[in-house]
């Protein structure tokens, strides 16, 4: 069994998970480790296509980014009251030092705006269209990236079962948090730079999501790295042919603490090397707006609990941690989380959020973590 106080990241084959009944067995008791001990695993052999990959990782994100910035600028986040767009180099701080990245926030599920009326919560607004690169500044990158979104988002689909098999629950248990037909799973495309301020890419945190699926797209570049129980900073460096995969808050949360959600971090590239990182996560984190992930929603099994107890209680960092989700719905975490990590959208398109996380005015950058 794997140590809590892990020295490297499990992988996992799920073409195991889809074989036959024993090697499903055999998966399945994999993940429950993974989920109770570790919360990042490498996942090989998925049915995400590679050609898609590759043309993403080797064409046309280098040339996402190396679009003019009057282009990029054109989309910016600050257009979009779903927090989907352009962010520029260093506009966020994480634990109190700048993130050195720059980044585009795309979501899944919606070509037009979602009509609101008077009296609905502000927070229903969150879901909505992204915001792309004309084809005449980017040509195909729209249709490549959604295929490629739609089979990520499938395969999470997919794993979110084996997850609920593998704590002894019922397959579709944690489908219950996605029910409604209106939710949005959020990804970035992310460069992190060559620069001389600070190795600080994106400082110590968790993700809200209850997965993430990240697709290290620059394979001479380490750089991310997990934390274990003793506060040791353990490497996740590229694999060919994997997903990294890791737990956030939400599923910590709503299962009563059994799934570890793993602090972590991204080290920017040092100053020897001779291009940037790039990074696409994608964060199944479009649950049910009106949902709570509380802890109380699910009735854990007895020896689910028991492997719990016995890893022993997670440590306290400072990484965000999500507490609202002790008291708010899934709608209202996630807007104030985004408006957070980007006040100017929120300023434009929340005021009365603003207002209250930001009561002294605008900050110089947004505080993600």
């Amino acid at each position: 069994m794997s140590s809590a106080n892990f020295q490297s990241i499990p992988t996992l084959d799920y073409s195991l998970a889809t074989s036959n009944p024993e090697s499903r067995l055999k998966f399945i008791s994999q993940l429950r480790t993974v989920l109770v001990n570790v919360g990042f695993l490498y996942l090989s052999n998925t049915p995400v296509d590679k050609g898609l990959i590759y043309k993403l990782k080797h064409d046309y994100v280098p040339r996402l980014f190396g679009l003019p910035q009057g282009d990029k600028d054109q989309i910016s986040m600050a257009n979009s009251p779903h927090f989907l767009g352009y962010s520029r180099m260093g506009m966020e701080l994480t634990k109190g030092e700048v993130d050195w990245r720059e980044q585009f926030d795309f979501g899944t599920g919606f070509e037009g705006e979602r009509p609101l009326k008077e009296g609905d919560p502000e927070y229903w607004n969150v879901y909505g269209p992204s915001q792309y690169p004309s084809e005449d500044q980017l040509p195909g990158f729209k249709a490549l990236f959604e295929a490629y979104l739609a089979q990520v988002s499938a395969l999470a689909s997919d794993f979110l079962r084996l997850v609920s098999d593998a704590l002894g629950l019922p397959p579709d248990t944690l489908d219950q948090f996605y029910r409604t037909n209106d939710r949005m799973h959020l990804s970035k495309i992310i460069k992190y730079p060559v620069q001389q301020e600070s190795r600080q890419g994106v400082g110590a945190h968790y993700d809200g999501a209850m997965l993430t699926f990240l697709l290290q797209a620059s394979e001479e570049h380490r750089g991310l790295q997990a934390q274990n129980l003793r506060g040791e900073w353990i490497d996740v460096p590229p694999k060919s042919d994997t997903f990294v995969i890791n737990f956030g808050r939400s599923l910590e949360f709503v299962t009563q603490g059994v799934v570890r959600a793993t602090s972590h971090r991204v080290l920017a590239p040092p100053l020897d090397s001779k291009t940037p990182r790039y990074s696409i996560p994608f964060f199944y984190s479009g649950m049910d707006l009106e949902v709570r992930v509380d802890g109380s929603a699910l009735k854990m099994p007895p020896e689910i609990l028991k492997l719990r107890d016995e890893r022993g209680v997670l440590p306290e960092t400072e990484s965000i941690n999500y507490p609202e989700y002790a008291h708010d719905v899934a709608g209202k975490v996630y807007l104030l989380g985004r408006a957070k990590s980007h006040p100017d959208v929120a300023e434009r398109h929340y005021p009365d959020v603003f207002k209250e996380l930001f009561p002294n005015g605008m900050p110089l950058h947004g505080v993600a973590y």
